[in-house]
């Protein structure tokens, strides 16, 4: 076995990872081919090795390859002697896979309530007054006790808000029916992109994200995000966004620690901050500032440090910098901003090594036992012992046949909401007043007067109508960013 904490070294100087300092937050950036998948696979079982849980998204499907003990040759025997380190052995690390789809892992679902009006406006891209209108919905539903699990029920309180906005104006603000249409619009994309996968329960229990096996090594939480990334982007950073706030409100505070409770891999890292709200923007960078005081480490994973706004980037103590390209003068320009981030190296003209290194290279600088940046170094990562690479189908099966959580989360439940009650409210009123009619005798014209208790049975009959043959699953994960 290599040295448990070491990330990799040159010969001279070898870069350790301090566990005390790990939840202070990190950065491993670097242009496409440059190897930061492979620092990130060190890195994840690293952590797992010493007892540390790790949560990571898989964009390419390369990280699957944690599960299987990698083999030597030549090309890491050599990098082993330039670096310094001896006791090669090839093993796997203990992985439970997960999917937003629920295809390729087991499935993580959240709720349409517990998502709350920010991150939703967000995702669905709105304007400002869009988003009033969304809050004022989710308002309403608080209010009286509708709950919005998923996409079916949103669209049937939409629409009885758009039919009765007059009446609601005094007490929730001006609700466009323009408004109402867009929301609309956007949520049938969202579920043309497989959203309805994201919405459902049973829920994800975050405990199940801090588990270590029977040795007392991390399990690795492996979230399959590959078509994700191709069909709603957005809905993987929303996902992130709900995680992180999750773990900040849910978890006590521990002060310092020997090490974190658990470590959070965001790859595509810029995703949780492009086209962003500023609301939005500073409510990641006070979780991030203060998610550490719970145990958490979180570490972003981009092409460029400038991807992550400054007020967060200030906040990540470990820095490993793979190479970057420099062919334009915006690009000089990133390479000495990037440069002037680390603590100066005397030995090293840290500008130019940037745009010289070569695949599994890095710039690296850590914290130290009192909390300081390290001088940076130009290191070569170590090899990860376990298999660089994606696993076959029937090792990925195998895997997650034999998976602690295996029937936990795999058949959906469907519990009542506000969809049902309000097809169950419309049903009621129907019979009474077949009722009524017959008791009467009565078929003439009746009052064009409704209660507001009719209006919304009448609206939500209509909804449910076109609701017909939809397949929905629905579910509760807990609050986003004071979503409530």
């Amino acid at each position: 076995m290599l040295e448990e904490l070491c990330i990799g070294g040159n010969g001279e100087t070898r870069v350790n990872l301090n566990p005390r300092m790990a939840n202070r937050h990190g950065l491993i950036a670097g242009a496409t081919g440059t190897g930061k998948t492979v620092t990130l696979q060190v890195l994840a079982e690293t952590f797992s090795r010493i007892g540390v849980p790790v949560f990571m998204a898989d964009v390419k499907g390369d990280l699957s390859g944690l599960a299987q003990a990698g083999s030597a040759n030549d090309k890491i025997q050599s990098r082993l002697e330039t670096i310094g380190l001896s006791g090669f052995s090839g093993q796997p690390n203990p992985i439970v896979f997960w999917d937003l789809f629920g295809k390729l892992g087991h499935p993580v679902r959240t709720t349409i309530s517990e998502v709350g009006p920010l991150i939703l406006s967000n995702l669905l891209e709105l304007n400002d007054t869009q988003t009033g209108v969304l809050y004022s919905t989710f308002d309403f539903a608080d209010d009286n006790g509708f709950l919005l699990l998923d996409l079916k029920d949103l669209r049937a309180m939409l629409n009885w808000m758009g039919e009765n906005r007059k009446s609601l104006s005094s007490e929730y603000g001006n609700i466009s029916g323009a408004s109402i249409g867009a929301i609309q619009r956007q949520l049938l994309v969202l579920e043309a992109q497989g959203a309805e996968h994201f919405f459902g329960e049973p829920a994800l229990r975050l405990d199940d994200l801090m588990i270590t096996d029977f040795s007392g090594r991390g399990v690795i939480s492996v979230l399959d995000v590959t078509e994700v990334m191709t069909q709603s982007p957005r809905l993987y950073s929303t996902f992130l966004l709900w995680l992180l706030a999750e773990l900040f409100e849910q978890l006590p505070e521990v002060g310092d620690v020997d090490k974190p409770k658990l470590v959070l891999f965001f790859d595509e890292a810029h995703l949780l901050f492009d086209r962003a709200p500023r609301a939005l923007l500073d409510k990641i960078e006070n979780v991030v500032r203060l998610i550490r005081s719970k145990g958490v480490g979180v570490y972003f994973i981009t092409q460029s440090p400038l991807d992550i706004p400054m007020d967060v980037l200030g906040q990540l103590g470990m820095r490993i910098q793979h190479a970057l390209r420099a062919f334009t003068p915006r690009d000089k320009k990133a390479v000495r901003t990037v440069a002037e981030t680390f603590r100066p190296n005397p030995a090293l003209d840290t500008e130019s090594v940037i745009t010289e290194l070569g695949t599994g290279e890095a710039l690296v600088s850590v914290l130290d036992d009192k909390g300081s940046p390290t001088p940076v170094e130009r290191i070569l990562i170590r090899p990860p012992e376990s298999r660089i690479g994606p696993l076959s189908s029937e090792e990925r099966t195998a895997v997650l046949q034999r998976s602690p959580l295996k029937g936990r989360y795999d058949q959906t439940l469907d519990r009542e909401s506000a969809y049902e009650r309000l097809q169950q409210h419309a049903q009621d009123t129907a019979r009474q007043e077949m009722a009524k009619k017959a008791e009467t005798g009565q078929s003439g014209r009746r009052s064009n007067r409704q209660s507001v208790t009719e209006a919304m049975v009448k609206s939500a009959a209509r909804s449910v109508g076109s609701q017909i043959g939809r397949q929905i699953v629905r579910g509760i994960l807990g609050s986003l960013l004071g979503g409530r």
